[in-house]
């Protein structure tokens, strides 16, 4: 029963999420629905014991891309005035809601594990191979230098994309 809860929760965080990216008119708030729709994914890979994915999940995906997708909005501009009243009714229910839904789960979790959370996974056999540790052992051992070149093409990007859009709001401003 707990595994079944465990898989209903982020799902349905996942079909909400998607749902926000669809419907939703504002841009960021589809990027934020976008971003509840990664997480939610994260979750579920960690329910399932793939810790490196959920992690690989949340600094590439949700992190990463989601960055880059707020810059490209940013960039564009959202010229629009932002709205200050609810445009879902119920929305700050909803929200308090789910929140208060996924800090129940992780209380009941943390006091029926009397804290411990190996004990979650002591049926389950684990594989030398594959770990975190081995993959960043490897990562900044022998594949340290390819990793430096693509945190300072990373950096670079960055960098550009701040002149860039610093550049074009300079010249919004003189017109």
């Amino acid at each position: 029963m707990f595994e079944v809860i465990l898989f209903l929760i982020p799902s349905s965080l996942i079909i909400i999420g998607a749902l926000i990216v669809i419907f939703a008119k504002n841009p960021v708030h589809n990027a934020m629905g976008l971003v509840m729709t990664l997480v939610s994914i994260a979750i579920i890979y960690i329910t399932l014991n793939a810790t490196f994915v959920a992690m690989v999940q949340m600094l590439v995906y949700a992190g990463a891309v989601m960055t880059l997708f707020l810059f490209v909005i940013m960039m564009i501009g959202v010229d629009k005035k932002e709205q200050s009243k609810e445009s879902i009714k119920g929305q700050t229910f909803l929200v308090s809601g789910v929140f208060l839904i996924l800090i129940s789960t992780l209380v009941y979790v943390a006091i029926s594990s009397e804290f411990r959370w190996d004990l979650w996974f002591d049926a389950v056999e684990f594989t030398v191979e594959g770990t975190p540790q081995l993959i960043a052992g490897t990562l900044f051992t022998s594949w340290i230098f390819p990793f430096e070149i693509i945190s300072i093409l990373l950096i670079v990007a960055t960098a550009a994309a701040i002149a860039l859009a610093y550049d074009t709001q300079r010249k919004k401003e003189d017109a």
